[in-house]
C-alpha cells in the first residue's frame, strides 16, 4: 500500500509480532520521552505541549496543554488523571486497537502526564466489553512496574505513581467526563452539572485532568522529538497526527494514520476506493453524533476547522463510509435507536426526545409515514439541540438534520414506499445478510 501522506508514529510498528510487550516498546525507542520529562520541570512539560498544538483526540478538540493549564495551584491535596478508554461512538475504531496493539504509547503518556500535573495515581477507564484488551492492559501496566516505570521512585528521580485499570460496565453515557468519574467512583454513569469542572472538582472532589486514550498517547513522542516535531505535521490550527478508522464499503478498511488536513479523496486511494467501483453516497467525519457529509466533501480537509466550516465535526475521525446501495433511513434510524436505548433519561428533551425520535423513524423506515412526520423529525431535534444535559442529545440530532439536508427525497419516499424496497439490504450488506422480520418492522413503524 502506498504511504504517501501516512505518517506512522501511534502505529509505526504494529506489524510487530509482539507489538505489545516492553521488550518492543523499548526497541522503538520507547520511554525516551519519559526520561527526558523527569528532567523538566512540570510546568516546562505543560508549556511543550500547548506549543505543540495537540488538540484532544476525544472529540471536542480542545487544546491538551490548556486543559492541564487549568488545574488550580497546588494545595498538597490529591489531584488524580483520568484516561478515557470508554471508545462507544458507533464507528469509532481508535482507541481499542491503539491499546491492543501499543498500549505502552498509553502507559507512558499518562506518566508524562502525571508527572506534569502533580498527580500521583492515575485511573484509565476502559470499556468493559473489551476483556481482551482489558487483560492487555493490565498486563502493560504490570510490565511498566516492573521496569520501574511505575511505582516508587521512578527510576531514580523521586516521583512516585500509581496507575490503576478500570472496567466500565457497558454504557455510552460513560463517555461523558463528568458520567465517566461518576462511574469510577461507584455510582450510577450519569452526567454531572457543570461548573464545577473536573479541573477544579473532579474524582472525588478533587482537581482532575479527563484525557482521551490517544491524546495522552501523543504526548511521549512530543516530548522526546519537541513541539516543533508535531507542528511541522498538520494544519497551522490543527497540528499533528491522527488515527483515521476507514470502515463500511471501502476496499481495506482500517486504521490511517496521518496529518491532520488530508482529505477523504486521498484516504480512499490509499483504502482501494470504495469497494465493488461503486459510487460513495454519504460519509460520516467523526462518528455517528457528527453531521454526515456527502461524495461533494471529499476534498474537505479534516481538520478540525475545514471540517466545522463545512457544517459538520472531525470528532473522533471515525469515517464511516457508505455507497449507493444504502438508504439514508435505515441507517439513521439505527443510528437513532443507539442514541435512544443509551440515553441515561436524566434529563427530559433526551430521554423523551431520542424515544420519539426513534418512533417516527421506523414509521418512514416502514413506508408509512405521514404528512408532517419531516417537519416532526426536525421540531424533535429543534427541541433536543441545546436543551439536553449532555452532548448526547445534541449528538442523536445531527444524524437526522443533516440526513434531511441532503438527501430529503428518500425520507419523502417512505410515505409511501418501505426503505427495504427502495433499498435492499442485501445489496449493502458486507457480509452474508440475515433479514430483519420485515412484518416486526412494519408493525414497530406503525405508532401515531
Amino acid at each position: 500500500m502506498s504511504t504517501v501522506g501516512l505518517s506512522p508514529v501511534l502505529t509505526e510498528f504494529w506489524d510487530h509480532p509482539q507489538s505489545w510487550t516492553m521488550d518492543t516498546y523499548l526497541d522503538h525507542g520507547g520511554y525516551e520521552g519519559l526520561k527526558k520529562a523527569l528532567t523538566m520541570d512540570p510546568a516546562a512539560i505543560v508549556q511543550e505541549v500547548k506549543d505543540s498544538g495537540l488538540r484532544g483526540r476525544g472529540g471536542a478538540g480542545f487544546p491538551t496543554g490548556m486543559k492541564w493549564g487549568f488545574l488550580p495551584p497546588d494545595d498538597g491535596g490529591p489531584r488524580y488523571l483520568v484516561v478515557n478508554a470508554d471508545e462507544s461512538e458507533p464507528g469509532t475504531c481508535k482507541d481499542i486497537p491503539l491499546m491492543m496493539a501499543t498500549p505502552q504509547f498509553l502507559i507512558e503518556g499518562v506518566i508524562i502526564t502525571s508527572f506534569a500535573i502533580g498527580c500521583r495515581h492515575a485511573f484509565i477507564y476502559v470499556r468493559g466489553e473489551v476483556v481482551h484488551v482489558y487483560r492487555r492492559l493490565l498486563k502493560a501496566v504490570e510490565e511498566a512496574y516492573d521496569r520501574g516505570f511505575l511505582g516508587d521512585n521512578i527510576l531514580g528521580s523521586g516521583y512516585s505513581l500509581d496507575v490503576t485499570v478500570h472496567a466500565g460496565a457497558g454504557a455510552y453515557i460513560c463517555g461523558e467526563e463528568t458520567a465517566l468519574l461518576d462511574s469510577l467512583e461507584g455510582r450510577r454513569g450519569q452526567p454531572r452539572l457543570k461548573p464545577p469542572f473536573p479541573a477544579v472538582a473532579g474524582l472525588y472532589a478533587r482537581p482532575t485532568v479527563v484525557n482521551n486514550v490517544e491524546s495522552v498517547a501523543s504526548v511521549p513522542q512530543i516530548i522526546a522529538r519537541g513541539a516543533s516535531w508535531f507542528t511541522s505535521l498538520g494544519t497551522e490550527k490543527s497540528a499533528g497526527h491522527g488515527l483515521f478508522s476507514l470502515s463500511g464499503h471501502v476496499e481495506r478498511p482500517g486504521q490511517y494514520e496521518a496529518p491532520l488536513g488530508i482529505t477523504l479523496r486521498e484516504l480512499l486511494d490509499m483504502a482501494g476506493g470504495i469497494r465493488g467501483g461503486r459510487q460513495l453516497k454519504f460519509w460520516t467525519p467523526g462518528g455517528s453524533s457528527t453531521p454526515i457529509f456527502t461524495a461533494d466533501h471529499l476534498d474537505t480537509p479534516l481538520d478540525y476547522e475545514s471540517v466545522g466550516a463545512a457544517g459538520s465535526m472531525l470528532g473522533t475521525r471515525a469515517l464511516q463510509i457508505f455507497d449507493d446501495t444504502t438508504s439514508v433511513v435505515r441507517a439513521v434510524t439505527r443510528w437513532t435507536e443507539f442514541y435512544a436505548h443509551e440515553s441515561c433519561g436524566k434529563c427530559t428533551p433526551c430521554r423523551e426526545g431520542t424515544y420519539w425520535l426513534k418512533q417516527v423513524l421506523r414509521r418512514i423506515e416502514a413506508g408509512q409515514g405521514t404528512q408532517g412526520d419531516i417537519e416532526k423529525l426536525l421540531d424533535l431535534c429543534d427541541n433536543i439541540l441545546g436543551r439536553a444535559f449532555c452532548a448526547l442529545g445534541d449528538g442523536a440530532t445531527s444524524c437526522i438534520t443533516s440526513a434531511i439536508q441532503y438527501f430529503r427525497d428518500e425520507f419523502e419516499a417512505g410515505m409511501h414506499t418501505p426503505a427495504w424496497e427502495l433499498f435492499p439490504p442485501e445489496r449493502s450488506a458486507l457480509f452474508d445478510y440475515q433479514p430483519r422480520n420485515r412484518d416486526a418492522l412494519a408493525a414497530a413503524g406503525d405508532h401515531s
